[in-house]
């Protein structure tokens, strides 16, 4: 038996209509020996991500085809604790009371890494043991700020975290008041700390065998190619936020892992009261 996560594409669909599918498939799951543990869905893109333990890609997929009908166009095996660590659940959740049907967890994240800049040389010159102060006042920063904007951490890279958002505004939100911590963290103190941040956004199951996968990807590169002090979001990002009022400098950046130059933006965050008319232009590629 293994874990997978399918997708579907279902616009047009209510939530209503993916909760009976849901539904049947447990009805009749017991027949293929698959377990149905629980499901995502997105109204607004038109997509639902089913979570399932089976023998195969395969036989969960016939439990959909005689049940309902609604077969997935993509699946991929997954580790429990990814889905948990990336969604926050595992299982079906008891609804809230008086919750809506829209309310329904989408299960698009966004994802947001940080990095301590010239941590190497930090070290090197520090030593370890200070080096390792300057990495846990780093962790408790972005803890903080993560706890104050409903944002996971799904694991500690060394020199950074990761974490994931239900809402881009809050990951947004949530890399600025980082950035903001971190300015007033140096004022005090004699060793200071410049981090760099990357985010992007995306499914959980899109054009890779790992969850979140090309979105983890682009998230990290992004954050690898920012300077010290800057948050680079992805178009994906600028898009979902609704405002270009936060965003500057668009650069098309050739990243390592991807075949053509990415849109990049960088995000204000030393002056939340900054007002933009304008979109920002992407010039020419650059090379990073």
């Amino acid at each position: 038996m293994a874990i997978f996560m399918d997708r579907h594409e279902l616009t047009g669909t209510t939530a209503a209509d993916v909760a009976e599918a849901h539904r049947k498939d447990l009805e009749i799951q017991d027949r293929y020996g698959v377990k149905f543990l629980t499901y995502w869905f997105d109204q607004r893109r038109g997509t639902a991500f089913c979570l399932m333990d089976a023998p195969d890609a395969e036989t969960a997929q016939c439990v959909h085809r005689e049940a309902h009908g609604f077969v997935a166009g993509e699946v991929v095996e997954v580790a429990l604790s990814a889905v948990e660590a990336f969604l926050g659940r595992i299982h079906d959740p008891e609804p809230a009371p008086g919750q809506a049907s829209g309310e329904m967890d989408a299960g698009h994240r966004a994802i947001l890494f940080t990095d301590i800049v010239g941590s190497t040389a930090m070290t090197s010159r520090l030593g370890d043991r200070m080096a390792t102060e300057l990495v846990r006042a780093h962790d408790s920063i972005v803890r903080r700020c993560l706890s104050q904007s409903s944002g996971r951490e799904v694991k500690h890279t060394g020199d950074g975290i990761m974490a994931t958002f239900a809402s881009t505004a809050k990951a947004v939100d949530c890399a600025r008041k980082i950035q903001q911590e971190f300015k007033r963290y140096n004022r005090g103190n004699p060793e200071p700390l410049h981090v760099r941040i990357g985010l992007d956004c995306g499914e959980p199951v899109e054009d890779s065998n790992d969850l979140f996968g090309s979105t983890v990807q682009l998230a990290a590169r992004l954050c690898a190619a920012a300077s010290g002090d800057h948050i680079l979001v992805s178009e994906n990002i600028f898009r979902e936020y609704g405002s270009a009022d936060l965003f500057t400098h668009a650069t098309r950046r050739r990243l390592k892992g991807f075949s053509k130059p990415v849109l990049a933006f960088q995000c204000d965050w030393a002056d939340a009261g900054v007002k933009r008319q304008t979109k920002p232009q992407a010039p020419a590629a650059q090379p990073h």
